[in-house]
């Protein structure tokens, strides 16, 4: 166990709340809380948490000189492995900081991306992950290859120069083709899960899928409903490859297929997004959408905010969709939301299930 907890990494979490950056962008408590929460998943013990608020990025290292020396102390004092960043970080960036704090430098998209790819476990996940992180690596190459810049002009040493290709280049094309052949790839899925889908329709099965911020228990509700044992552990991100129940509805008299999905996050990135559609567009193709609540989070009403504009975002607005306002158990009662699409469960204890199957049964007999 000793072993296990000295390979953990420690970590110094920063992040910006800039007046000139849209608000969805800027640093809050609430976000760096959550980006320790993803440092600890990723196997990161955070050491200081550091938030600066000012009118605009430095154009070179995006914080302000002085908190950049800050984070240098805590870095050099706390004997830090790596630096994470809650917003998005330009390559160039990302280099700047590198070489002032010599250490790792990370920004919110690469953290996710790295416990995605921890996390992937079929062949279909993994390809997800694959591709968002080529997209991600893509133009911060450069970065990486500083030193074969020099190779380039009159000034370049001996034996360098003609039309030799510099190894970013190799580098480049090898990377584009990847892209490229993993894209091929999924394609072919999506073309499976067409055909399957056309299936479903023809033996005249329902789709339910759960949708929600990632941690909001929607593996729980799963679990509760079909009486499954599917690993419902309470950490960022435990559901990535999507998960698929049959589910007797007696009320209406027939089977539903129950779909879990990836959860959802604050300032997800987007070639992550991209790289998702594949299962994520499931969701458009759905009967009913829960869209489970952590309603004891305190910030929940953004959570829930941030699941609706990507389901927006993916093209499942007009899919008909029940809120489903879970671990009740742990939330004073005054906040339960009470409206016709909308239930009050705790997947947990099992409170409020049989409501939640009632609910189903309307809208899909409906």
């Amino acid at each position: 166990m000793q072993d296990l907890q000295k390979k953990r990494e420690r970590a110094v979490l920063a992040g910006l709340s800039a007046t000139s950056m849209e608000s969805a962008e800027r640093s809050t408590e609430q976000s760096m809380d959550e980006l320790s929460a993803l440092a600890d998943t990723a196997g990161a013990d955070t050491v200081a948490m550091i938030l600066q608020t000012r009118q605009s990025p430095e154009p070179r290292t995006f914080l302000g000189a002085g908190k950049v020396q800050e984070i240098k102390e805590v870095v050099i004092n706390a004997e830090c492995d790596l630096c994470i960043i809650d917003n998005e970080l330009s390559p160039s960036q990302a280099r700047a900081l590198e070489e002032i704090l010599g250490v790792r430098v990370l920004d919110r998209s690469g953290l996710i991306l790295d416990i995605f790819a921890q996390r992937a476990a079929t062949k279909e996940g993994r390809l997800q992950v694959e591709l968002a992180q080529y997209n991600y690596l893509l133009p911060r190459l450069t970065g990486m290859w500083t030193h074969l810049k020099r190779q380039a002009g009159t000034s370049a040493p001996i034996g360098t120069r003609g039309p030799g290709e510099t190894q970013l280049e190799t580098d480049r094309r090898h990377i584009r083709r990847r892209i490229q052949k993993l894209e091929e790839e999924l394609e072919q899925v999506r073309r499976v899960r067409s055909t399957q889908r056309r299936r479903r329709e023809k033996n005249a099965m329902p789709m339910v899928a759960l949708v929600g911020y990632t941690n909001a228990g929607k593996s729980t509700v799963l679990n509760s409903l079909t009486r499954s044992d599917i690993p419902a552990n309470n950490r960022l991100f435990d559901t990535l490859d999507t998960t698929t129940r049959r589910l007797w509805m007696g009320e209406i008299g027939r089977e539903v297929l129950l779909s879990d999905t990836v959860g959802f996050i604050r300032k997800l990135p987007t070639h992550l997004i991209e790289a998702f559609k594949a299962t994520l567009e499931e969701l458009q193709y759905a009967d009913l959408l829960l869209h489970v609540i952590d309603i004891s989070a305190p910030d929940w009403e953004e959570q829930a905010a941030v699941t609706d504009a990507l389901i927006e975002q993916l093209g499942a607005g007009k899919t008909p969709c029940l809120r489903v306002y879970n671990k009740c158990d742990a939330a004073p009662l005054t906040i339960l939301p009470r409206s016709r699409d909308s239930v009050s469960i705790s997947a947990r204890t099992g409170e409020g299930m049989e409501t939640l199957r009632e609910k189903i049964a309307e809208v899909l007999h409906g």
